[in-house]
């Protein structure tokens, strides 16, 4: 599965369940290449869903591939801020993926998540 594919699935599921969802989307240049506009530091993560009182801000990836350096200190960061939910999303992790955006928002604690492998902590 492509990671495109797999930012759909996830921007489908959770619309049906009731998160906002965010992803910058790249441009064409003038040139004929691919941009994302961002002014400041690059590598922010590829989704950010909120569903109150949660947050989730992961990075997409190709099953085996792995975040750059510049996308693991954005997510290493973010999950030293309380409340923010942070990880890495491959098409292996859909179990875990589906089971953390079905989850009850009012049974979640405001505990930071790890930016390691897989879909945060059902």
């Amino acid at each position: 599965m492509l990671e495109k594919d797999l930012q759909q699935q996830i921007m489908d599921f959770a619309e049906m369940n009731g998160w906002l969802r965010m992803h910058q989307l790249p441009a064409r240049t003038g040139t004929g290449g691919w941009a994302t506009a961002v002014q400041g530091d690059v590598g922010f993560p590829d989704l950010v869903l909120v569903r109150p009182p949660r947050m989730i801000v992961v990075e997409l990836k190709q099953d085996g591939r792995y975040p750059g350096p510049e996308q693991r200190v954005w997510l290493e960061a973010l999950a030293e801020v309380p409340g923010i939910e942070t990880g890495v999303w491959r098409p292996k992790d859909w179990p875990q993926i589906e089971a953390a955006l079905r989850r009850d928002p009012r049974a979640d604690s405001y505990e930071s998540r790890s930016s390691g492998e897989g879909a945060p902590a059902a």
